[in-house]
């Protein structure tokens, strides 16, 4: 049943062969690497007008400009990546780059960076969408933490059945919101060109400046305001990095495929965040922290009452007032990009964990596909951790937010300076002039793009650190100790298992010590003991431990009267435990012989369902779990299956109905 509930949800295994198959063509790829950064536009403007309404509705008219210092970076960094893909193809991205010419801890830190991003680019993604959930559906108001939770677990389980046909999947609506943005784009310039744009329904609205900001954007408190207004809009830049990182999805030629696809996005996401803060000043949007009380109508409060719309479905109703039909088609394709958003990172995540459990510094488990060619245990884990966030923080996007983008623009910066080393090392060797020169100007990109990302991780630091960038910097240097940690481990474990000397290791031991744990003369206690004689070890010795007297004066005489030809050793134990003075017993006779190896055999019944197994002592398993840790002690189960007997009583060519009638 389990199996079958499992092929229902995730389908039928894939062979191995078969994994060309499931490679992205550009106009799949785009969708599924795209929507992260492209859905950014869904909130980046929100952020950008929440951050600047805090100075009134004066500071909001520069939105625009901090908009196009955005896509400055924005295509700065696109411009980077596209040299990161053609110089990385693996698929390594960031962690890959820093790791060969900064050094392993370094690309620990990308990589630390990377991890804690994707889980928060899906824990923003879907309380967003939860959020308009909530806004566009009364009754779902309230519930977007349990509605976000849920999407999630669609979202793990639609990868689960494999990246290809979660992208299929996901294409529809994502070109349905890049159309659906790009009409309202289109209109709304045009009704703004001939004068009849309609003025947004929070236009007529006052916006009241917090303590401080009563003068607007003066002094040293505006300017820093504006670059948290600038970092809170660069959040249009997560995803970018994705592509980079998800290369080995993309059918060949890779590396020039996934560069393509990255350029269309750097001009389709710049074009639309351009877009949508343009209108957003035409038509007079506000959008602030809480507008119950800080938007203003005849100098008072708004109150309760009132709802605050997001920035696209207040410019979508004004651009469509008279279409409401294609208002109702902008609101909800972009509470379907917000949630397929996170698609993203369960794409890059699971690679680069894979990436990382390959060069031992995560579980090897996540470095294996399922069998539907998925990294299936590093998609289980990303939407683990995304649920952990999204009900530690309730779901709420204005909380979240303060943790995003600094993880992603630790690892642009690192990056950028990863990609300068490597052509600085390559041009001392490379002495073709056409390469050089292409080198070259790789090298003057890459160095632009660390100075534009260098400069906007200190403004990011600087502004949100006491907002919340400070956890996103502490799971980070968590995530880093363990990986460290994860990586002494299975250095320790290599190192361990080396073999030094083939020849002494091809050695047989002088003698073999066996030992047949015994608690009754039964059927599994005969199987044992027949099955250590098989073995013809050197010395061979039958144990019990003195619990009870009387039962222990029984099976020396039920020993003797089968003639088991194996001595019975009585240990003593004054305190009824079993465990220890069988661990003691062993450990004597390794003392007595240091150089020769012991092998117990331990007696075992197996029972047909899992609940019978608590019906029964786990004197065994403790056992063994002791005798693990005992050098030269070698562990052999003898397993009885309880239900054998009946089986044998059948005979050949009975049932067991027919034996019981």
């Amino acid at each position: 049943m389990t199996e079958a509930l499992k092929r229902a949800l995730v389908g039928r295994p894939i062979r191995s062969e078969r994994l060309g198959a499931t490679l992205l063509p550009k106009r799949i790829a785009l969708p599924v690497f795209a929507s992260d950064a492209l859905s950014s536009v869904a909130y980046a403007p929100d952020e950008v007008l929440l951050t600047l309404a805090i100075a009134g509705v004066t500071a909001m008219v520069i939105s625009p400009w901090i908009g196009l210092a955005v896509v400055v970076v924005l295509l700065t960094v696109v411009a980077s990546y596209r040299q990161t893909v053609h110089a990385y193809p693996s698929g390594g991205g960031d962690y890959e780059v820093a790791r060969e010419n900064l050094g392993h801890r370094a690309g620990l830190t990308v990589a630390s960076a990377l991890l804690v991003d994707y889980v928060l680019t899906v824990a923003v993604s879907i309380s967003s969408a939860a959020q308009y959930v909530g806004a566009a559906i009364p009754a779902a108001d309230g519930h977007e933490t349990v509605i976000a939770v849920g999407v999630v677990a669609v979202l793990a389980l639609l990868n689960l059945r494999g990246v290809r046909e979660a992208g299929r999947g996901f294409a529809v609506p994502v070109y349905l919101y890049m159309a659906a943005i790009g009409l309202m784009a289109v209109m709304g310039f045009v009704q703004y060109l001939t004068g009849s744009l309609r003025p947004a329904e929070s236009a007529g609205l006052d916006v009241l400046p917090q303590a401080g900001f009563e003068q607007g954007l003066v002094g040293l408190a505006g300017a820093f305001l504006v670059l948290r207004a600038f970092s809170s809009g660069s959040a249009a830049l997560t995803g970018i990095e994705a592509i980079s990182n998800g290369i080995p999805h993309f059918k060949r030629p890779k590396s020039r495929n996934a560069a393509t696809t990255l350029l269309m996005l750097g001009l389709i996401s710049s074009s639309m965040i351009m877009s949508v803060l343009l209108l957003a000043r035409a038509t007079g949007v506000r959008f602030v922290q809480d507008p119950a009380t800080d938007l203003l109508r005849d100098g008072a409060p708004v109150g309760d009452t009132y709802v605050q719309h997001p920035v696209i479905g207040q410019i979508a109703g004004a651009v469509f007032a008279d279409v409401p039909i294609l208002f109702g088609v902008v609101t909800l394709v972009t509470g379907v990009i917000l949630a397929l958003a996170a698609n993203t990172a369960f794409n890059g995540f699971p690679v680069l964990a894979s990436i990382l459990a390959r060069d031992g510094f995560m579980p090897r488990q996540l470095h294996t596909r399922g069998d539907r060619l998925a990294f299936s245990n590093g998609i289980v884990l990303l939407a683990v951790a995304a649920i952990v966030l999204i009900v530690a923080f309730d779901a709420e996007v204005t909380r979240l937010i303060q943790l995003y983008i600094v993880g992603v623009f630790v690892s642009f910066t690192v990056s950028q300076l990863g990609m300068v080393r490597h052509w600085t090392r390559h041009l001392r060797v490379e002495t073709a002039p056409a390469a050089r020169t292409r080198m070259q100007r790789s090298r003057v990109v890459n160095s632009f793009g660390l100075v534009m990302t260098g400069a906007v991780l200190v403004v990011v630091l600087v502004t949100k650190f006491t907002h919340g960038a400070w956890i996103t910097l502490l799971l980070m240097a968590i995530l880093f100790l363990t990986m460290t940690a994860i990586h002494r481990h299975y250095s320790d474990v290599a190192r361990d298992l080396t073999v030094p000397d083939l020849a002494a290791a091809r050695a047989l031991p002088s003698r073999v010590h066996g030992i047949v744990l015994v608690s009754k003369l039964h059927q599994p206690t005969m199987r044992a003991v027949a099955y250590a004689r098989a073995t013809r070890p050197s010395t061979l010795e039958a144990i019990t431990v003195n619990v009870d007297a009387e039962e222990t004066a029984r099976l020396r005489v039920a020993w003797e009267a089968a003639d088991v030809p194996v001595p019975l050793t009585v240990l003593d134990s004054p305190f009824r435990e079993v465990t220890r003075p069988v661990v003691e017993h062993i450990r004597a006779v390794r003392r007595d012989s240091p150089r020769d190896l012991v092998v117990v055999f331990v007696p075992e019944y197996v029972v047909s369902h899992w609940w019978e197994q608590l019906l029964h002592n786990q004197s065994a398993l403790r056992l063994k779990g002791r005798l693990l840790f005992i050098p030269g002690v070698v562990m052999a189960s003898v397993p009885f299956q309880l239900h054998e007997v009946d089986h044998l009583a059948a005979g050949p060519g009975r049932t067991e109905d027919e034996g019981d009638m």
